[in-house]
């Protein structure tokens, strides 16, 4: 063998005994196209109706059979002449005042991508996680309001975290890391009506840093208003950072409804808050209440959007509906010690004066935060959740 030959295939082996087996550092979290092309050690794993525990190798595995237990073979009839793996279990059904475990996953991991197209009454399907075996969960919202459809009416949404497509299909990508297990749950607190519920929920297995905080929703509603200033969140304690809100908002009377300022009260602030706003639309990333020629526009954007105006012709008029959405993905709301969240009820009355409103406001807040976490206000029943 000639030197240039020897040389050569030195290389080679070289490269095929060291090149690839040093350790691979990237744990596969914080994906972006930055960093697409790395290899890691992390594995993915998918939960859904066709593998409801995300073993590896069990997808698909549901036999045709008319007599199989409710939620385990239920396309039976459309893939009798053709077998097994020929989706036979895609979706379940969960019947009135019934909770349905969705995902019980052994970590340390992270969820990635979550996608589902749930069927009845928005507002009244609720989805909650929990972090580590706690008893109460970290994520507790209807999931209409979860994923930007709280008024339980289909809206393009296209955003960075949450995407909402047709025909009714939610997406959330909010990263959710959790160091010993993660469990998510729907409760169908519908009193008269199953739902049917196709989903998936992608995950990773991988190392979590440190420095990983946990992810956190919470839900509120105040049917009227009554004191004109609106808590979007209360009695957040430990270190962390908010990262956005979701408000569905009905007007109770004529004109302008957002002149409300927001106000993050953290780390003891009592009276006066460390951030204020300048009005609710100004806060949302629109300015001079959303109108071009006196009609409200809609827009969908990476970090804001105005998703929804319901009706759209009800301009400037008492009972109209609006869909809000703000993330906070460049701009996250650092705190140490505890946080709490207002927004003002403001709008116009006669000679130039504002008006402390009685609106119809219902909001989830996002933030993640170290555990424990305080405990949620007690959540409300479907009468409270339903709209009139």
């Amino acid at each position: 063998m000639n030197t240039t030959k020897m040389i050569t295939t030195l290389f080679f082996i070289s490269i095929a005994l060291f090149g690839f087996s040093q350790p691979r550092t990237f744990n596969g979290l914080d994906m972006n196209l930055g960093n697409l092309y790395k290899l890691s050690n992390a594995e993915t794993r998918s939960i859904s109706p066709e593998n409801f525990t995300g073993e590896k190798g069990k997808g698909g595995m549901a036999i045709p059979d008319p007599d199989a237990p409710v939620n385990t073979a239920n396309a039976t009839h459309a893939a009798r002449d053709l077998g097994q793996g020929w989706k036979v279990n895609p979706y379940i059904r969960i019947n009135p005042g019934e909770t349905f475990t969705l995902a019980e996953i052994e970590g340390p991991g992270a969820i990635q991508h979550i996608w589902m197209t749930p069927t009845g009454n928005w507002r009244f399907s609720i989805i909650r996680i929990y972090w580590d075996d706690e008893k109460e969960p970290s994520v507790e919202s209807p999931i209409g309001h979860f994923f930007g459809m709280g008024w339980n009416e289909y809206a393009h949404l296209n955003s960075m975290p949450v995407t909402v497509n047709p025909g009714s299909a939610f997406n959330s990508y909010w990263v959710m890391p959790f160091r010993k297990k993660c469990k998510i749950t729907m409760t169908n607190i519908n009193d008269t009506d199953p739902m049917t519920l196709y989903y998936q929920i992608d995950y990773t297995l991988t190392d979590v840093p440190e420095d990983a905080a946990y992810f956190h929703a919470q839900f509120r509603r105040t049917k009227v208003n009554e004191t004109s200033d609106y808590t979007i969140v209360d009695g957040i304690r430990g270190e962390g950072h908010y990262v956005g809100v979701y408000m569905a908002w009905q007007v109770n009377n004529n004109g302008w409804w957002g002149e409300g300022e927001i106000k993050f009260f953290m780390d003891g602030d009592k009276k006066f808050p460390t951030v204020i706003g300048t009005g609710t639309e100004d806060y949302f990333c629109g300015s001079y209440n959303f109108d071009r020629q006196g009609r409200y526009v809609t827009f969908t954007t990476p970090y804001a959007g105005l998703v929804q105006v319901l009706p759209a012709d009800l301009i400037y008029k008492s009972g109209q509906r609006f869909g809000l959405y703000r993330w906070h993905i460049m701009d996250p709301v650092r705190f140490k010690k505890d946080l709490r969240i207002t927004i003002q009820d403001l709008g116009w009355r006669h000679g130039g004066r504002y008006l402390p409103q009685q609106s119809d406001i219902s909001s989830v807040c996002f933030w993640y935060q170290s555990e424990p976490h305080a405990s949620f206000p007690q959540f409300p029943d479907w009468q409270e959740l339903e709209l009139n």
